[in-house]
């Protein structure tokens, strides 16, 4: 059966008053994005729902994409015939004759936008339910969770059938809360804590680590493969690579050992919020999980965020390692993530790391460093690309991106 279009519905976005608009517009902006395959497409954004015309598109193809983007709570593929009511008719008995097996509950549903229609909803509803009980004499009507809803709407332009509400990604508009740096690893929680983000509503661009020649292109390329799984959920995410090899060199030479993870998740944050000024992003995000590793005790937690004022959101924070795996898989995430291709972190990770740094020695430590001239050196060397949904890779010089 060939759908002609595809009703949206927002959900949470009801809620928004005044600012309704502006979800709305970010929404239709980011289904476009997510639809650049599909240019016969044409989007229609309404104050309640949204009206995807396929003009001749897949509708198949289409549908997958959508129920990536946040923002859409559910949709509908819908046939648009002309309203007639013989038609409607037809149609109606069409379409249960390839969905009807002869066990399920039916429900008509219609709604008159158009009050020039010959039939008010009441109306329509016995007609068509009728021109179902020609076909089907046994079939049984229920009002409430009926097997089969078929919704029927008549509109100025035509009227639209549909009997399948497919879920969406729900939550808010990538883009609506402003945007965030994703310190992403390469490991299982970043990119799960980067979903978690972007699901209420912030645009996140991905600051990677990389310390060759002791981290490989593998593992870098799997950084970049991870931001594509996260692509489909807007369309294309910023990815920022930031050279880091002296500066772990220079904490291997001049830091007692078990302060080496410590200064180095450190130097990791003073980056990414100089990135994320320089990028006008708001927060910084991480996957830090409560007690997981010897960084993310909360002792730890303390003495490496002293660095900044920035606010640090931690979305899996309070969630077991198995819950997080199953966000992972349930995205798509896990098996590219457990790959054993070793990140920064791992490659310098000392045997016997502090898990209760005390600040007073850290502050010590650092002096021995040269700070300044460590991250000037580091930014200097920011690689930037845009990471798409099918791993296509933009890339950019970086003095055109401040």
């Amino acid at each position: 059966m060939k759908y002609s279009e595809i009703m949206v519905r927002y959900g949470e976005l009801s809620t928004k008053g005044k600012n309704r608009k502006m979800f709305i517009m970010q929404l239709a902006e980011n289904v476009r994005r997510a639809l650049v395959d599909f240019p016969l497409v044409k989007i229609h954004a309404d104050r309640d729902r949204m009206h995807l015309l396929l003009n001749g598109e897949d509708s198949q193809l289409v549908m997958p994409k959508l129920q990536k983007i946040f923002g859409i709570q559910n949709f509908s593929p819908s046939i648009r015939v002309e309203k007639d009511v013989e038609v409607l008719k037809q149609t109606v008995q069409e379409i249960m004759q390839s969905i009807y097996t002869g066990k399920e509950t039916f429900k008509i549903t219609a709604k008159r936008s158009d009050h020039d229609f010959v039939l008010d909803s009441g109306e329509l509803n016995v007609a068509l339910g009728n021109a179902v009980f020609d076909l089907f004499t046994a079939i049984q009507v229920q009002m409430k969770h009926p097997d089969i809803n078929l919704r029927v709407e008549i509109r100025r332009d035509g009227a639209y059938l549909s009997y399948e509400t497919l879920l969406g990604a729900g939550g808010l508009p990538v883009g609506t809360a402003g945007r965030g740096m994703l310190m992403l690893s390469g490991g299982i929680d970043s990119p799960v804590a980067g979903y978690f983000a972007m699901k209420r509503g912030v645009e996140i661009e991905a600051v990677h680590f990389a310390s060759p020649p002791y981290t490989s292109e593998q593992a870098l390329q799997k950084a970049k493969d991870l931001t594509s799984k996260l692509a489909p959920y807007v369309g294309s995410i910023q990815f920022i690579e930031v050279p880091f090899t002296e500066i772990q060199e220079e904490i291997k030479r001049r830091v007692p050992q078990g302060y080496w993870m410590t200064i180095t998740r450190r130097m990791m944050l003073r980056l990414t919020d100089m990135i994320r000024d320089m990028r006008n992003g708001l927060i910084i995000i991480n996957g830090e999980s409560l007690g997981q590793v010897a960084s993310q005790t909360l002792q730890s937690m303390v003495a490496i965020n002293e660095v900044t004022t920035t606010p640090v959101i931690r979305p899996v924070a309070t969630m077991d390692k198995l819950e997080i795996i199953e966000v992972a898989q349930a995205i798509d995430t896990f098996e590219l993530a457990i790959q054993p291709f070793e990140d920064c972190c791992t490659i310098f990770a000392p045997p016997q790391p502090k898990t209760r740094p005390q600040l007073e020695k850290v502050l010590q430590y650092e002096q021995r460093l040269d700070l300044e001239g460590l991250l000037a050196r580091s930014l200097a060397g920011l690689k930037v690309s845009e990471i798409r949904a099918e791993s296509e890779q933009v890339n950019f010089e970086f003095d055109d991106l401040l």
